[in-house]
C-alpha cells in the first residue's frame, strides 16, 4: 500500500512539475496563438533586436506574414541581463508579476531567450496565426519601464488552419 501510494504521488509531482518547467501557463493554448516553435531550416529571413539599458528595444515593430519563420537575432548591448518573450499581453503582464516574485527565475522556451550583458541569444519562431503578438523584457521592471514590443502578423491568402475546412474561415468560435 506504501508504494503504490508512493507510485501515485511521485506521478502526481512528475506532471505537475512538467506543466510548470513546460512554461505553459494557459495550458499550451496561449502558444498556439501566438504561433509555435519555427525550424531552422525553414528561416525566411532574420530580425535584429538590440536590447539597451534605457529599457527599450531598439526595432520593436515589425511585420511578417503568417506562416513564416522569423529568426530573431536578440544582442544585449546593455550592462544587465534582458530578455525578450513572445506572447500575448495578458500572459507578458502575468509573467512579469511572476518575475517580480521570483527574480532568478531561468527560462527555457522556445517562445523567449535570456541574454547576458555583451551576448547575443535567438529565438526561431513560425508565426501560425494572422493577427498581433506582443514581446518583452519580463526582467523585474523592464516590462513596467517600456521595454515591449509588437509582431504584426498579416494574413496570408491561402493559408489554412489544421482545423479549417476547406472554404470555411476559422473564427476560433469553437475554443
Amino acid at each position: 500500500m506504501k508504494t503504490r501510494t508512493l507510485v501515485l504521488a511521485s506521478a502526481g509531482f512528475l506532471m505537475a512539475w512538467s506543466a510548470m518547467a513546460a512554461g505553459k501557463h494557459e495550458g499550451g493554448h496561449a502558444e498556439a496563438a501566438i504561433g509555435k516553435p519555427g525550424v531552422a531550416a525553414n528561416v525566411s529571413r532574420s530580425i535584429n533586436i538590440d536590447m539597451k539599458d534605457d529599457m527599450r528595444f531598439h526595432a520593436s515593430s515589425f511585420s511578417v506574414k503568417q506562416g513564416e519563420t522569423i529568426r530573431f537575432v536578440a544582442k544585449n548591448s546593455g550592462k544587465v541581463k534582458h530578455e525578450m518573450v513572445l506572447g500575448t499581453k495578458k500572459e507578458l503582464m502575468e509573467h512579469a508579476e511572476q518575475m517580480k516574485k521570483n527574480p532568478e527565475m531561468e527560462h527555457d522556451d522556445a517562445n523567449m531567450v535570456t541574454v547576458a550583458p555583451g551576448k547575443s541569444g535567438e529565438i526561431i519562431w513560425q508565426f501560425t496565426s494572422a493577427g498581433k503578438v506582443d514581446f518583452g523584457c519580463l526582467q523585474p521592471g523592464h516590462f513596467d519601464a517600456g521595454m515591449k514590443g509588437l509582431v504584426n502578423v498579416a494574413s496570408a491568402s491561402g493559408v489554412k488552419t489544421l482545423q479549417q475546412a476547406p472554404g470555411k474561415a476559422d473564427k476560433h468560435g469553437a475554443h
